[in-house]
């Protein structure tokens, strides 16, 4: 799915038009604390709300997401990711944000091991494994978060259920097919989307050789 941070901010609603193949548009929230950027907020993820029947993505890289992540699901986006980095309470939140009707992800920086939170897995729909460190678009992926997607997607095998496993970070033509061999089912992609001459066709061509690692 493609990333707005990568998208030209004074024309968002242009930007979701023209990846119409896509199966979502992810939404980056950033408040400069607990990654160092500013990004868009709650008025301007309602705005989109209003503009699309996209599925949206939000990625809350924000401080204290207990209190704010809520009303992301109140505003009408599908699925939002919090940092368990940031949780004081993530089962709370997790079911809240499932109770007000969006599906409940979380994430974890490049450094943070998933196997402590492997008892929180039925309480997720979603793992967001970051594959650069975030705060900024166009950064080189991280192959030392490979052996981590692996374990994720082990851990998530055993469990059972409809929970994705989604990367974000550097995902292109070049790195997307050992993510899709690592057991990665949602990717997010900004610049590579967003800088290429047809970004619809550019989601295409990701979506095929995701499939292409997947299915030898």
């Amino acid at each position: 799915m493609p990333s707005l941070l990568s998208a030209d901010f004074a024309n968002l609603q242009s930007a979701i038009e023209s990846v119409p193949s896509s199966d979502a548009v992810h939404v980056d929230v950033m408040d400069n604390h607990f990654v160092p950027n500013l990004t868009l907020g709650l008025p301007m993820v309602e705005s989109l709300r209003k503009i699309t029947s996209a599925m949206l993505d939000v990625h809350l890289m924000i401080e204290n997401p207990d209190r704010w992540a809520p009303a992301y699901a109140e505003a009408g986006v599908e699925s939002v990711t919090f940092h368990v980095e940031a949780a004081a309470a993530p089962v709370r939140l997790a079911r809240e944000l499932r109770n007000r009707g969006a599906r409940a992800a979380m994430a974890l920086k490049p450094a943070t091991p998933i196997e402590p939170y492997e008892d929180l897995l039925p309480e997720l729909d979603m793992v967001l494994i970051m594959t650069v460190e975030p705060g900024f678009g166009g950064q080189k992926f991280l192959d030392l978060c490979l052996p981590k997607i692996a374990r994720a997607r082990a851990m998530i095998d055993k469990h059972g259920g409809d929970i994705w496993l989604q990367i974000d970070g550097g995902v292109s033509v070049d790195t997307i097919e050992r993510c899709a061999a690592a057991g990665v089912d949602s990717f997010v992609a900004g610049s590579s989307v967003f800088a290429a001459e047809n970004p619809d066709a550019m989601v295409t061509q990701l979506r095929k050789l995701a499939e292409k690692a997947t299915n030898t």
